[in-house]
């Protein structure tokens, strides 16, 4: 049975997920439970002149967010939790409205790994933002979340297909557009329903970025409800792990001895070079921005930053009971076993020995559990933003990540006393030691 205190950080995370369908509903999830923690949004054409306390800034889907006390020295180093909003999924296409033998379906296009076939039969629904006319020639932003069952991308029936189990093919062009009604495309139609949605006029919409989004609530799963399954569980556990670390250390008794900082990038999932992604300037103009805003020098910004340190949380891979020979032998980590530490000597995770050390000296402060994880040698080994923080900032970094099954599908799965545990370290990164 999963412990009451890590139950009611899951309740919250489901909670997280079921608000954040799109990596901007994820930010403005987090942005809303930074504001009840007393943070406030700076914007970029703001004077941040003497701005202290807890802020972040919003770009997107990416959202960058600092606690730094009044009277904090300029040169205080930065504990840095590194996260992505994003998750591979199907995106609408600009010109959306299609349809083939009297269905009338919805062109996407496919965004990251995808494996397709798990968002076969699933109920569908429309998230993401609208770009508007504003007064003068300006543009204004509007969410937009429809969690009806909309769409659905049909599997082809095994009487049509005798060999589906020797191995389904999925022609990412023809067969994985979902259908939504009957009739001959009707160009506009799901531009007028959208708007709707949004309390907006059609013709003030002027663009979009609108995704599918499984309309499936989330739970728990198992003989004791020891696993959480969920969509985008890759990597809002991380996400929503990280606005706690950063909300309870601006909340805490004492002072950290660090300047606490959360970086929630975008566009991870492809690869992360975007102006929201991590491998732009944001995150480094950002803190050199706090450091100047609170008085400091050049000197005292490249002193915050070669004391600085960071975690890289993202979702890793537990050992699969069906699949274990794909999986190193010797490192193979269970879901409610703790975070895993991901180490690859090639750099596709940043981790190294001083890492380890760091993180499991956070995971004995917050007395919690961590696992190592390799990935077998015959396979090829994913990534993160771990890397690409650690070359652009030149900062240690460490990869970590709670432990799941069946990572990009449309439905992940991982234990329920994970989540509490990488909250609960990363708090104790942040704070101390």
């Amino acid at each position: 049975m999963t412990p009451v205190h890590h139950r009611s950080h899951v309740d919250d995370l489901l909670s997280f997920i079921r608000a954040s369908p799109s990596p901007y509903h994820a930010v403005a999830s987090a942005a809303q439970r930074l504001e009840k923690a007393g943070f406030r949004e700076l914007r970029g054409t703001d004077d941040w002149t003497g701005t202290t306390g807890g802020s972040f800034v919003v770009r997107g889907g990416a959202l960058i967010a600092w606690y730094a006390p009044e009277g904090t020295p300029a040169h205080t180093p930065f504990r840095i939790i590194g996260t992505h909003t994003d998750s591979p999924n199907l995106r609408i296409k600009p010109t959306p409205d299609t349809g083939s033998a009297g269905w009338r379906q919805i062109a996407v296009e496919i965004y990251g790994g995808v494996p397709l076939n798990t968002w076969l039969d699933r109920d569908l629904g429309i998230s993401g933002r609208l770009a508007l006319r504003g007064p003068g020639g300006t543009t204004d932003s509007r969410l937009v979340q429809i969690d009806e069952p909309l769409l659905r991308v049909p599997q082809l029936a095994i009487h049509l297909d005798r060999s589906v189990n020797d191995g389904l093919a999925l022609d990412r062009q023809r067969h994985i557009a979902p259908v939504w009604s009957l009739g001959d495309a009707e160009e506009g139609a799901l531009l007028r329903r959208v708007a709707a949605a949004a309390e907006a006029d059609p013709a003030e919409v002027l663009g979009w970025d609108l995704m599918l989004h499984d309309i499936q609530a989330p739970g728990y799963l198992g003989a004791d409800q020891e696993f959480v399954v969920s969509s985008r569980l890759d990597n809002l556990v991380s996400v929503h792990a990280g606005v706690t670390a950063l909300a309870g250390a601006a909340t805490a008794a004492e002072a950290p001895a660090y300047i606490p900082v959360l970086a929630a990038f975008d566009h991870e999932e492809v690869g992360s070079g975007s102006d929201t992604g991590a491998q732009s300037p944001l995150l480094e103009r950002v803190l050199s921005r706090s450091v100047t805003a609170r008085g400091g020098s050049p000197e005292d910004w490249s002193r915050a930053l070669a004391g600085a340190f960071c975690v890289s949380a993202d979702m890793a891979h537990a050992v699969h009971p069906n699949y274990a020979e794909r999986h190193d032998p010797d490192h193979r980590p269970l879901p409610n076993s703790g975070p895993t530490v991901k180490v690859n000597v090639n750099q596709r995770y940043a981790t190294d020995s001083t890492g380890i050390a760091v993180f499991a000296s956070a995971c004995e402060r917050a007395g919690a559990p961590w696992q190592p994880f390799v990935s077998n040698n015959a396979m090829p080994c994913g990534t993160s933003i771990g890397p690409l923080t650690a070359a652009r900032l030149g900062v240690p970094t460490v990869d970590v990540g709670v432990p799941g099954l069946s990572m990009h599908s449309a439905r992940e799965l991982c234990g329920a006393a994970d989540p509490g545990h990488l909250a609960a370290i990363l708090g104790a990164f942040v704070t101390s030691g």
